[in-house]
């Protein structure tokens, strides 16, 4: 267990036990995918940031642990459909919930997160909240469809990546972080300050992995290295390659993305290092961690902020 994981650990038990809870259904199928990816563990980051904006900002109710069940939720809805969209095998170290049980289970039970996600936050009452969440799942899906469109487009901007990031992977971080400031009963002032804590530690996870799937282990991983590559995903390493490399290492990327083909990843690989793009990528991952502990000053000292600080500096030095 990470240090900010340790500051929440009682707060983090009660989550776990209330998605355990929540994943109870009628239909054994349901339980038998819920419980496999629960099991599959992971960081969950993004409940994390429930837990601790809410206690930094002084909160002292206990709506915050279903609001935390509710954001992993939806964060595990949208991993089910990511890997059927991107025929993904691995995740975690394990297999699919889809190369386990099929695409049309794996959709299915997404949809049956997104529901129960949807009935907890009812539950709640607060219509802050569930406009901000409802917005957020809107976001996300248009991300996805967004990244589908530039799959096999070697023309799409850092502009148009960066915005496919924030969509798909900032706007949870965000949204888990200022749903936790209404919790908290925040000003306006101090609830835009954790969204974009958010916003910006989210871009920066996103950077990170995106470098680290030309740089990463797979074993370590729990994916395969180049699985991006190989989907024609047009990451800021690759359209940093294709603007800043050589004429030949710019077409070499351009070819693989058309091609979806990750058959030259070694070549690939190595025109990536070579002209600075992974360097490029981690370094625009520091600024935004940079930004996103300047929104953390308003908050009073203590362990949680301690904690927020050194999720967001996890975030760039971590190898997985």
């Amino acid at each position: 267990m990470l240090p900010f994981h340790r500051v929440a650990a009682d707060d983090f038990a009660a989550v776990n036990q209330q998605i355990i809870d929540q994943l109870h259904s009628d239909v054994p199928l349901v339980e038998n995918i819920g419980h496999y990816l629960v099991e599959a563990g992971g960081k969950r980051l993004r409940p994390l940031l429930v837990l601790l904006c809410a206690r930094a900002a002084s909160y002292q109710g206990s709506d915050h642990i279903t609001l935390a069940a509710i954001i992993e939720f939806i964060h595990t809805a949208t991993l089910l459909h990511d890997d059927v969209v991107d025929t993904s095998d691995m995740r975690r170290g394990r297999i699919t919930a889809n190369a386990q049980w099929g695409n049309a289970p794996a959709v299915l039970v997404g949809d049956f997160l997104y529901s129960r996600a949807f009935q907890m936050m009812v539950a709640l009452k607060d219509m802050d909240i569930m406009a901000i969440l409802s917005d957020t799942t809107n976001t996300i899906a248009e991300g996805e469809v967004q990244q589908l469109v530039n799959a096999g487009d070697p023309a799409v901007t850092e502009a148009n990546y960066l915005s496919v990031i924030h969509k798909k992977t900032g706007a949870l971080f965000e949204a888990a972080c200022e749903t936790a400031a209404v919790l908290a009963g925040c000003n306006a002032e101090q609830r835009e300050s954790l969204k974009l804590y958010g916003r910006h530690l989210g871009s920066a996870f996103q950077l990170v992995d995106d470098a680290l799937d030309y740089r990463g282990n797979s074993e370590e991983l729990g994916k395969n290295v180049g699985d991006d590559l190989a989907e024609g995903k047009p990451t800021l390493p690759l359209i940093y390659t294709m603007a800043n490399g050589t004429d030949d290492q710019a077409a070499l990327v351009r070819e693989a993305i058309e091609k979806k083909s990750a058959d030259k990843l070694t070549e690939i690989v190595a025109a990536i290092e070579a002209c600075g793009a992974l360097d490029y990528t981690l370094d625009r991952a520091s600024k935004e961690v940079e930004l996103a502990l300047e929104k953390l000053e308003f908050l009073p000292e203590g362990e949680y902020k301690t904690a927020l600080r050194q999720l967001a500096e996890f975030s760039i030095q971590r190898t997985v």
